[in-house]
């Protein structure tokens, strides 16, 4: 009974091996030389080392979700304009098709002009 589970353990056992192998070796021989530029603020606008409950400001997370929006929207275009050919060469969703991916666009302008309208994409 249990030699049906061996095939399993050994697979778990070269899993971690190949994903905490490299993280050891880089741990173990990588340098270790933090200088004032490596602990500087870098994206965040915030010192790295302080409170974790200071307040800062929230526009970093409007950009972050303006961001993954358009982001998504690469992720649903690029195969939609893969197989257009495809789409156009069909009559029965010629079409729908099309209308489809506009109808999506313009969700997605009416959001960004929202969202610019809003200021959130204003950085002062």
């Amino acid at each position: 009974m249990l030699e049906n589970y061996f095939p399993i353990l050994v697979f778990i056992i070269v899993g971690l091996v190949f994903g905490c192998v490299p993280i050891l070796l880089g741990w173990l021989i990588g340098p270790h030389r933090p200088d004032s530029e490596k602990l500087s603020p870098f994206e965040c606008g915030f010192e790295a080392f302080e409170d974790a409950r200071m307040k800062f400001d929230v526009r970093y997370y409007l950009i972050a979700i303006i961001f993954i929006i358009f982001d998504l929207e690469v992720a649903f275009l690029i195969p939609w304009a893969t197989i257009f050919k495809e789409i156009v060469g069909t009559p029965e969703i010629k079409l729908f098709g099309f209308i489809e991916m506009l109808v999506f666009l313009t969700i997605l302008i009416v959001g960004y002009v929202y969202a610019w309208a809003k200021g959130a994409l204003d950085w002062e």
